[in-house]
């Protein structure tokens, strides 16, 4: 006897198909999913199973590899044992973000979590496997359904109650802590004003400030000015990308503004300690690349300060320097020609040192790298990275290569 499907119109019944034996037997069945061949496994699979749970199965199927970059694949990744939505595998958080958000509010002694806007349940899960109980709201009854499946599948039921509920009506009274992600994708896609958020930043931060602890996730190009003053600011990267940022309340002495900028894995945490922007000067032997969280964050004078650092202009945050000192808050390259901006120029350059391989940079230079590489036409054995920027209002190239 098949598993019941539900309608159509009802995806929640759909869903909970999946989670029936019939509907499990499936996704083991399409655990080694190849998209190449869809159209013949859907065929095959339809002879035996509803043709709806089969299309269920085959959708959870592609989303689970789209979530493996986030969650994890292979047997050893949570992706391959979780669920998901289409727009959830879209906003949920990396895993490795939530994971050290989730260890922040550990080390603040947060036992309990409000999670508004829990989506498919990524921070929740995050949360519980830091030890810490939590209430997973959201007012999608699919996504909620999804919730719930997700920390079953995980062993974290016992630390997570999903609600269907709007976040706005929801009570955090009695809870150590407030997280809120409001959604920033609409029918149009990405939503850059806070105030457009489902719901609306202003709304999110009153919440926080009702709590003794908060995190409210937002957008990594949130401007400086739209941050309260009362909230501490931290911009995350992984791998070299920013992922997002996240204001703070509650965790810290009033009246110190707390910047920073926290890179994984690591963690590599950079504070700002309000230092003016540094001066601009010539290109030394060395050129400092500063991740993409540093800048957003506003702590390029930072890094120039542990590297004994200056600017290569005013308005580029590129620094260089005349000595070697690495740091885990920037990229440093080896510095080996500087020249005015031309194409043939540099193509001569290249040929003469036998470069086949050019990484292409650029800050501040209109110049496309894809078209650049075309005009070079590069051969030979060697590798270099230019940098298309600017040195004193100049466009320069710069020639390098990675420091080891």
């Amino acid at each position: 006897m098949h598993a019941p499907t539900g309608s159509e119109s009802d995806p929640v019944s759909v869903f909970h198909a999946l989670l029936t034996d019939e509907g499990q037997a499936l996704l083991e069945e399409l655990r080694s999913y190849d998209p190449g061949r869809e159209l013949a496994v859907a065929t095959r699979l339809r002879r035996d199973h509803p043709a709806e749970l089969v299309s269920a199965a085959l959708g959870q199927a592609r989303l689970r590899q789209r979530a493996a970059a986030k969650f994890g694949g292979g047997d050893g990744g949570d992706a391959a044992r979780m669920y998901f939505t289409p727009d959830g595998v879209e906003q949920a958080t990396r895993a490795s973000v939530a994971a050290y958000r989730a260890g922040r509010f550990a080390a603040l002694g947060v036992r309990s979590v409000a999670d508004l806007c829990c989506g498919i349940g990524g921070d929740a899960i995050a949360l519980a496997r830091a030890g810490i109980r939590v209430l997973a709201v959201d007012r999608s009854p699919l996504t909620c359904a999804v919730a719930r499946a997700n920390a079953e599948a995980l062993g974290l039921a016992d630390r997570v109650e999903v609600r269907c509920a709007d976040v706005t009506e929801v009570d955090t009274d009695g809870f150590d802590a407030v997280f809120a992600d409001p959604a920033r994708r609409g029918g149009r896609g990405r939503i850059f004003d806070p105030e457009a958020y489902s719901p609306p930043l202003s709304w999110a931060v009153a919440a926080a400030r009702r709590a003794p602890c908060a995190a409210l996730k937002v957008a990594p190009g949130i401007p400086h000015e739209a941050v309260p003053e009362d909230a501490a600011a931290e911009w995350i990267s992984d791998g070299g990308d920013v992922k997002e940022a996240v204001l703070w309340f509650g965790t810290g002495p009033h009246g110190k503004r707390d910047v920073r900028a926290t890179l994984l894995p690591g963690p590599h945490t950079l504070t700002s300690t309000g230092l003016p922007d540094p001066p601009a000067g010539p290109v030394g032997r060395y050129l400092y690349e500063p991740d993409g969280a540093v800048i957003r964050a506003h702590l390029v004078a930072e890094v120039a300060e542990r590297v004994d650092g200056r600017l290569i202009d005013p308005t580029i945050a590129y620094v260089t320097s005349d000595e070697l000192r690495p740091v885990p808050y920037a990229s440093a390259y080896e510095i080996t020609d500087v020249l005015p901006f031309n194409v043939k120029r540099l193509r001569a350059l290249l040929r003469e040192r036998g470069v086949g391989t050019v990484t292409v940079k650029k800050r501040g230079s209109a110049v496309e790298p894809d078209e650049l590489r075309r005009k070079l036409k590069p051969t030979g054995p060697n590798a270099a990275t230019v940098f298309l920027t600017r040195v004193a209002g100049a466009p320069t190239a710069l020639l390098g290569r990675p420091v080891p």
